[in-house]
């Protein structure tokens, strides 16, 4: 078989994986939204099936053998090709993939599938107890993981690197204790800042019917294709891309916590625009991939934080906010709902955390997970750990598991060093934001007018089209000039919630 003939199997056997994988998706989507709780047991059983059968494509031999045969043509001769960049990512992935035992994978899925039903029944009973057998076994899953798949200094870098590819422990506790160094002084500055109203006014009735209406129609403004995607209710919110055209984002609102669903919606709305943009023509092959998960969380937190919440955004939103919602709104200004909204203050729920702060729940996450990864914590002693930690950061404690360590139901989902890549996420964000001001100019009028079409190209030029072309270290320092570096975010915080604010 000629390079030529190697690389369009290549595509083909990678196309089909693809989508094959995105019916677990489907699958998934579908029992975080509208499946039975009677349906668990079945339903974890389809995802261990299916992700068994995913990784006999994912390793199948006959990847080898056509890498082997590109590589070592001309067709890989420039490095930025796309047919250079899909080598180059496939072999990475059959090299990882292969070293993992199908009964692993199988039971994996299966483990997460029912753990994930375990975590929602915890959590609405506020009974941690309920969760904790599923805690340990889905962290002794996690080692047997990482040891399969090895690693070079501990365990913990080779679940880093299937969310952040080349990101390592050292680099991120390296980067952790600078954040903490430059944001805990920050905390304790903003600590006690009385809310600029007499009330949360946001804690008033926000009809859950006109909540969804007013977002979604801040939604398609920001640029989010409807006919391409679609809004759901789920147990929580999040962001699933099944493929071309079927872009999905699942939310929850509260008719007495408007900014909790509000921005909820702005974070998965980010993460649906990078989804959205990439190309479609390389669909189900890496160049038609986002780059990391670190890349994918810079979107929704660049349009959470650094969109909604600036100034220009709400000129342009607020007065329709304040239509629709008239009885909660009528006595409030824009000022005062911005106060209220960018109101800094030590938060139990990280979903709720405002900028400043949002960054110590991560570091928190990050050492907890990296405890009972290595096993010097079990299970049943993360509540304890949980308060302690929160009460030396942040000085709070949880009143009850369900505000606590039951808040997040990453773990149950085996997302054990998934937590990192939001913190990445605000240190890429903010170097991207100064970058596309930078160059397109301001970007706080063209807020104002309702446009976020010279953000959202700019980002389009500068991410999504490139898929997986570049690593990230690479995409952030083409787009913004230099590499990623969190003096930017640091920066933002400081000049939009310090003292010169």
């Amino acid at each position: 078989m000629n390079p030529d003939q190697a690389y369009a199997e290549l595509v083909r056997l990678s196309r089909d994986e693809t989508v094959l994988a995105s019916c677990l998706d489907v699958l998934d989507w579908d029992e975080e939204v509208c499946m039975p709780r009677g349906g668990v047991e079945h339903r974890a059983q389809q995802m261990a099936l299916l992700a068994g059968l995913v990784h006999d494509r994912q390793t199948d031999p006959r990847y080898d053998d056509l890498l082997s045969t590109v590589e070592a043509s001309s067709l890989v001769s420039d490095p930025e090709s796309p047919q250079a960049v899909n080598v180059r990512e496939l072999r990475r992935g059959f090299d990882r993939e292969r070293r993992m035992p199908r009964k692993l994978v199988e039971e994996s899925a299966r483990v997460t599938a029912l753990a994930s039903q375990k975590w929602a029944e915890a959590r609405k009973r506020d009974d941690v107890k309920i969760f904790v057998p599923w805690l340990d076994r889905i962290f002794a899953l996690a080692r047997e993981e990482a040891d399969a798949v090895g690693y070079a200094e501990t365990r913990y870098d080779a679940l880093l690197d299937d969310y952040e590819p080349g990101m390592t422990t050292d680099r991120l506790s390296a980067l952790f204790a600078h954040l903490q160094a430059q944001l805990l002084p920050l905390v304790d500055s903003l600590r006690g800042e009385p809310t600029p109203a007499p009330g949360h006014v946001l804690a008033r009735e926000f009809p859950i019917d006109r909540q969804r209406l007013f977002a979604e129609g801040v939604a398609a403004a920001l640029g989010f294709d409807l006919e391409c995607g679609r809004f759901d209710i789920g147990q929580h919110p999040f962001c699933t891309s099944i493929g071309p055209g079927d872009v999905r984002v699942a939310l929850r609102y509260y008719p007495r916590n408007f900014t909790r669903g509000f921005f909820a919606l702005m974070h998965e709305v980010g993460h649906a625009l990078y989804d959205q943009g990439l190309d479609p023509a390389h669909y189900g092959t890496p160049i038609g991939e986002a780059a990391s998960l670190g890349l994918h969380e810079s979107q929704s937190r660049l349009w959470e934080n650094l969109v909604g919440r600036s100034h220009g955004f709400w000129r342009h939103f607020f007065p329709q906010l304040r239509s629709v919602f008239h009885e909660a709104l009528h006595d409030v200004s824009l000022e005062t709902f911005r106060g209220v909204i960018n109101h800094v203050g030590p938060s139990i729920l990280r979903v709720q955390a405002d900028e400043v702060t949002y960054d110590v729940h991560i570091m928190i996450r990050f050492e907890l997970e990296r405890a009972l990864l290595a096993g010097d914590l079990r299970g049943a002693e993360l509540p304890g750990a949980w308060a302690e930690l929160y009460q030396r950061y942040l000085g709070i404690t949880p009143d009850n598991d369900r505000n606590g360590c039951l808040q997040d139901g990453h773990w149950s989902e085996g997302l054990i060093g998934y937590f990192p890549t939001y913190t990445l996420g605000n240190v890429y964000a903010a170097q991207l934001f100064d970058a596309a001001e930078r160059a397109v100019g301001p970007l706080d009028e063209s807020f104002a007018a309702g446009d976020f079409r010279p953000l959202r190209a700019w980002l389009g030029e500068h991410v999504y089209r490139h898929g997986q072309r570049y690593r990230v270290d690479a995409i952030i320092k083409r787009a913004t000039g230099s590499a990623p570096d969190p003096s930017a975010l640091i920066a933002s915080l400081s000049r939009r919630y310090g003292s010169a604010r």
